[in-house]
């Protein structure tokens, strides 16, 4: 399995480092690596998590963004399944991924999900708290005001916090980087210096 996986990941990795990718510069180090390195601590927590099912989830969740960036959840599962299967994952274990993905991009009740969808739901968010996710955002969207950034960062930030994060040992370890994060966008404490 650990082969089949590395095979993966080296596929997502690949496409990730495309530069006609709009994230091309930034994605793996500061996305997928991050993702990989909370849902791997996470993954100790919960032992009877199937680690090799999260390490393969942590590569899929976001495999068609660097394919088709407009129509990535789509090209997610129907490109991820064609890998999964060209690579010869068992036909179960690629079933089984290709559904724990959507249940990841459904992003509701998110705690009634299996352990391994909470783990990347828990990873994938909190990982946009950690290096320069909004900073990217900002980077590669310059004709947009500070406001507008602003707002589309509070979006994103809100759903990660809100519905994405649910493990309550993320929430717990990620508390204060939320409070920094709030602060980008302008919501400030009463006092700076209490």
């Amino acid at each position: 399995m650990k082969d089949l996986i590395q095979k993966f990941k080296e596929n997502m990795i690949a496409n990730a480092n495309d530069p006609n990718f709009r994230h091309h510069q930034w994605f793996v180090k500061y996305h997928l690596e991050i993702v990989y390195q909370i849902a791997m601590e996470l993954c100790d927590i919960y032992p009877e998590a199937n680690r090799d099912m999260v390490e393969v989830l942590v590569w899929l969740h976001d495999y068609g963004k660097p394919l088709d960036f407009e129509n990535e959840k789509d090209v997610t599962l129907v490109k991820g399944r064609e890998k999964l299967t060209e690579i010869v994952f068992p036909p179960d274990f690629v079933d089984q991924a290709i559904e724990y993905t959507e249940f990841i991009d459904r992003r509701r009740d998110m705690d009634q999900y299996p352990i391994e969808v909470q783990i990347i739901s828990s990873a994938d968010a909190a990982s946009h708290f950690v290096g320069p996710f909004y900073a990217c955002w900002w980077h590669e969207n310059p004709q947009k005001t500070v406001e507008e950034l602003g707002r589309d960062n509070q979006k994103v930030h809100a759903k990660d916090w809100d519905r994405k994060m649910v493990l309550p040992e993320v929430k717990e370890a990620f508390k204060l980087r939320n409070e920094y994060k709030k602060e980008m966008w302008g919501e400030f404490p009463d006092k700076f210096l209490n």
